[in-house]
C-alpha cells in the first residue's frame, strides 16, 4: 500500500483517478461562466436555458444507447476514450460559432459526449474499485478536487481577461481531458491492464444474482421499490438545475463580483471532499437509500437559504450545503445502482438513471429560465419544492421494501 507516489499514478486505480481529475472541468467552467459569456453575446434568458437545456433532452434519446454499447464492447474503456477524444475537438467550433443556433449546435456537440461517458465512468470505476477493494469515493474525489481547481482558475482567467476568455478555457480543459482518456486502464481486467471478453464477467454476475434482489436484466431496475430512488435522486439532481443555469446571474444581480463569484462557487465541491472519503464508513451503517433521504433534506434548506438572499457569509455556509445536497445523493444513488445489479447490466444501469435525470433535469432548465425572469430568486422555492418531492418518492421506497430486508440481502449476496 505504501508503493511511492509515480508508482501509484501508473496503477489502474491511479490512472483512472487522473482521469477523473479531468472529468469534470468543463462544468467547472460552463456552470457559473456559461451564463455570462452567453449574456455577453446578446442571448437573453429563456435561450439561455434552452442551450443548457437541449443536449440533456438529445441525450435522453442516446444514453441508454451508449451503455448497451459500453456493456457489450469488451472494455468500458474505448466508449469513454471516443467520447473524451470526441469533446476534444469540438470546441475550436466555439470561436466560429455566432447568434443562437450557432452556440446551440457547438455546445451541444460538447456537452453531448460529456453525457454520455459520465455513467459508464462512474459505472466502470465501481467495478474496478470493487474488485480491487478500493473505495470508489476516494477515487471520485479527484473529479471534485480538478473541479475546485478549474473553478478557482476559471474566476482568476476570466476576472482577469474579461468573459471572452471563457472560450479559451473551454478548448484548454477539453483537450486536456482527451489526452488523459487515453491513459486509462482496461477496466474489465483484475489488474486494469489488458482487456478480458464479457464472458469473463459471468462468474461475478452468478455470485451477485444469489440475491433475488439484484437485478440481471434490465427491466428489472421498473420495479416500484427500485424506481422510486431513480426518480428521487432525479428530482434531487433537477432541483440544482436553478443554480446552475442561473446562480451566477442571480448573485450578479445581487452586486457580488466575478471575482468573488469564482470562490463562492468552488466552496460547493470542498465540502464533496469529505462525502467522497468517508461514505463508505457511512454506508456501513445507513442503507443508500436512507443516505439519499438525507440528501432531499440538506437541499430543501440551502434553496429556501438561497431564496432569502442572505449575506456572502450566508451563502458561503449554504454552499457549503452541497456536501449534502449533491455529494451524498450522488454516491448514494451510485452505490443504491451498483448494490442491485449485475454487473453485466453496469453501464447500462446507470445510464438508465441518467435518462431520469436528464428528463427531470431538462424540465428544470427549461422552466429556470421563464421562472428567473418572472419570479427572479425567488424562484429558489421551487426548487425547494422539487427537492422535497424527490425525498417523498425516497420514502415511498422504503415503504415498499424495508431497509432491514435490504440490508439482510446485501450481506447474503
Amino acid at each position: 500500500m505504501n508503493l511511492p507516489f509515480a508508482e501509484r499514478l501508473r496503477s489502474p486505480l491511479g490512472r483512472t483517478s487522473l482521469f477523473y481529475f479531468s472529468l469534470f472541468m468543463i462544468p467547472a467552467v460552463a456552470n457559473p461562466y456559461l451564463p455570462l459569456w452567453l449574456a455577453d453575446q446578446g442571448i437573453p434568458e429563456a435561450q439561455i436555458g434552452a442551450i443548457n437545456a437541449v443536449p440533456i433532452f438529445i441525450m435522453i434519446l442516446l444514453n441508454l444507447v451508449v451503455g448497451r454499447i459500453a456493456d457489450k464492447a469488451s472494455d468500458w474503456r474505448q466508449v469513454i476514450i471516443f467520447g473524451a477524444v470526441f469533446a476534444g475537438v469540438v470546441p475550436f467550433g466555439l470561436f466560429f460559432a455566432h447568434g443562437f443556433w450557432g452556440v446551440l449546435i457547438v455546445w451541444a456537440l460538447i456537452i453531448l459526449p460529456f453525457q454520455a461517458i459520465s455513467p459508464v465512468a462512474d459505472a466502470a470505476t465501481m467495478r474496478l474499485a470493487r474488485r480491487s477493494g478500493a473505495n470508489f469515493g476516494a477515487i471520485r474525489l479527484w473529479g471534485t478536487i480538478g473541479f475546485i481547481v478549474m473553478t478557482l482558475t476559471a474566476g482568476v482567467l476570466l476576472d482577469q481577461f474579461g468573459v471572452t476568455a471563457f472560450v479559451w478555457v473551454i478548448v484548454g480543459v477539453s483537450v486536456f481531458r482527451a489526452a488523459l482518456s487515453l491513459q486509462l486502464p482496461y477496466f474489465r481486467s483484475a489488474e486494469g491492464s489488458q482487456p478480458h471478453a464479457v464472458s469473463t464477467l459471468e462468474p461475478l454476475t452468478e455470485l451477485q444474482a444469489v440475491s433475488p434482489l439484484v437485478a440481471t436484466r434490465l427491466k428489472e431496475i421498473w420495479r416500484p421499490w427500485f424506481f422510486l430512488p431513480l426518480l428521487g435522486a432525479a428530482l434531487l439532481h433537477a432541483s440544482h438545475m436553478l443554480q446552475m443555469s442561473f446562480g451566477a446571474l442571480l448573485w450578479r444581480e445581487q452586486g457580488i463580483s466575478a471575482a468573488v463569484i469564482g470562490p463562492l462557487w468552488a466552496v460547493a465541491p470542498v465540502g464533496e471532499i469529505f462525502i467522497m472519503l468517508y461514505f463508505n464508513r457511512m454506508a456501513k451503517r445507513f442503507s443508500a437509500r436512507h443516505l439519499i433521504l438525507l440528501a432531499t433534506v440538506f437541499a430543501v434548506l440551502r434553496w429556501v437559504g438561497f431564496a432569502m438572499e442572505p449575506p456572502i457569509w450566508g451563502y458561503v455556509a449554504l454552499q457549503f450545503l452541497h456536501l449534502g445536497s449533491f455529494a451524498l445523493g450522488y454516491m448514494g444513488i451510485v452505490n443504491f445502482i451498483a448494490n442491485w445489479t449485475s454487473e453485466s447490466i453496469a453501464a447500462q444501469a446507470q445510464s438508465a438513471f441518467v435518462v431520469i435525470r436528464q428528463v427531470a433535469t431538462v424540465i428544470a432548465m427549461a422552466g429556470s429560465g421563464f421562472l428567473v425572469a418572472a419570479i427572479g430568486n425567488q424562484s429558489f422555492y421551487v426548487a425547494a419544492i422539487v427537492a422535497a418531492l424527490g425525498g417523498a418518492m425516497v420514502l415511498a421506497s422504503l415503504y415498499l421494501m424495508s431497509p432491514k430486508r435490504e440490508m439482510r440481502e446485501q450481506v447474503l449476496s
